[in-house]
């Protein structure tokens, strides 16, 4: 059975119980209340309907929770079988109540007719639902299984059809890494072709600039001989210049130290001779200025020591003291004394 078809079945079960439910609850309100009325006070006849509507309502409880507890699946304990075994029972009294009271059996099994039937539907409704369910279920799992078996043969074809499509691409790929490896070979041989000629070139080349250093080298050897000839010639011709130069300082600084040791003696010489008793001559007046000049003697001695006036010797100094200056001016000839 399809599920439409079981979707189908539950909706008429659904219809027929709530239609046989409304007519046992109508004819049982019209059978209780007549009962309630004569066995109630006059002043409270109104309320006769209320207990009939009571017992109905638990009976539509019992059987609205069965129904959704048997779609559900689940199963609500003893009280519930109680509630609805309690709630037939007292529709079956209260409808034959009024028959029984007057003995009349036959009006006893005509009133018996509903609450009987809705019993009866009731358990019989409970159980088609519970068996509705289970089948609905049922079907679920197996569409359900159908559809994880759909699923798993998706996911089987679609690794198949990866692995094929892997095995195409690893195929591909060491076709292409042969390639690759066989071109990468060819690139090789040629690579060593290409450097065994580069290498012979080399060495012919390195050959070829070996021979040219070592002309070159022995070139640069005749060359540095011939430098090293020609500097030690020039340091001899140095050697031989210095000494020279050396010789002439030295007879330069003896013959300047003759002058400087005879001028001295001239100078002790001229100081020597003591005060004048006469002025003497300007040119011997003039050594004998010069050497109280350098040595450091005053005016006043020196002319005691020449004989001259103050003014002719302060100009004698004056002359000195300029010739020995940095910077010399030139001597006035001729000064008066």
């Amino acid at each position: 059975m399809s599920d439409a078809h079981l979707r189908s079945s539950e909706r008429a079960l659904a219809f027929g119980t709530w239609l046989i439910v409304s007519g046992a609850m109508l004819y049982s309100i019209l059978t209780v209340t007549p009962l309630m009325a004569a066995h109630t006070p006059d002043a409270w006849d109104w309320t006769a309907p209320i207990l009939p509507l009571v017992v109905d309502a638990a009976v539509l409880i019992v059987v609205r929770l069965d129904s959704v507890l048997a779609r559900m699946g689940g199963h609500g304990g003893p009280w519930p079988v109680a509630l609805r075994w309690m709630t037939g029972a007292m529709t079956l009294l209260l409808n034959i109540g009024a028959s029984a009271l007057v003995g009349d059996m036959v009006g006893v099994a005509v009133h018996a007719v509903a609450p009987l039937l809705l019993i009866v539907t009731a358990e019989a409704g409970l159980a088609y639902r519970r068996a509705l369910t289970a089948a609905v279920l049922a079907a679920e799992e197996r569409k359900q299984a159908q559809r994880d078996a759909a699923v798993r043969a998706a996911a089987e074809r679609e690794q198949d059809r990866l692995r094929v499509e892997r095995e195409r691409r690893d195929h591909e790929a060491a076709q292409a890494r042969e390639q690759r490896e066989h071109e990468a070979k060819l690139a090789r041989d040629a690579d060593e072709r290409r450097a065994r000629i580069l290498r012979e070139e080399a060495d012919r080349a390195e050959a070829a600039r070996r021979a040219e250093q070592a002309a070159s080298d022995e070139r640069e050897r005749r060359e540095h001989e011939r430098e090293q000839a020609a500097k030690v010639r020039e340091q001899a011709a140095r050697q031989a210049a210095a000494q020279r130069e050396a010789d002439e300082r030295r007879r330069a600084e003896q013959a300047r130290q003759e002058a400087v040791e005879r001028a001295e003696r001239e100078r002790a010489d001229l100081l020597s001779a003591g005060p004048a008793a006469e002025r003497l001559e300007e040119a011997r007046a003039r050594q004998v200025v010069q050497a109280a000049y350098e040595a450091r003697l005053t005016q006043r001695q020196a002319i005691e020591l020449t004989g001259w006036s103050a003014g002719w010797i302060a100009a004698r100094y004056q002359e000195q003291r300029e010739l020995t200056a940095p910077d010399p001016r030139p001597v006035l000839e001729g000064a008066s004394q």
